[in-house]
């Protein structure tokens, strides 16, 4: 996911301004700093937070992009290290089950699991009907 680069409408709008009211006068002047020039100023300033903030999304985006590669490269080394131990010491081992995997010995099968809840349900169905 890579974030969007911005443009504003204002700042366009505020250039094609610009450009209309130097065609009518090039040095017109309202008082108060309502000109021509300080419109200038602040279009390029905002040009340039603009580039700046692209510049920021695109360091972001290219962070983001190493960490997920690294995340990557970190998730297959440590299931090798528990393939590792697996292969060394059994996937029954204490030393697998230290290692964060889950011993053969401990694991419940689906359909075991099925066969206890199934049970379970009968023995309250019963329960309820002697009730």
């Amino acid at each position: 996911m890579s974030y969007r680069k911005r443009t504003y409408r204002i700042l366009e709008k505020a250039e094609l301004r610009l450009a209309k009211l130097k065609e009518i006068d090039a040095n017109m002047d309202f008082g108060d700093a309502v000109n021509l020039e300080k419109l200038t100023q602040l279009i390029e300033e905002l040009r340039t937070k603009i580039d700046a903030y692209n510049k920021a999304l695109e360091a972001i985006d290219f962070s983001l992009a190493k960490i997920k590669e690294l995340e990557k490269t970190l998730n297959d080394l440590s299931q090798q290290m528990l393939l590792g131990i697996a292969f060394k010491y059994g996937k029954d081992s204490c030393e697998y089950s230290m290692a964060g995997g889950v011993r053969k010995s401990d694991r419940i099968r689906k359909s075991r699991l099925t066969r206890l809840k199934n049970s379970a349900k009968k023995a309250s169905t019963r329960n309820a009907q002697t009730v």
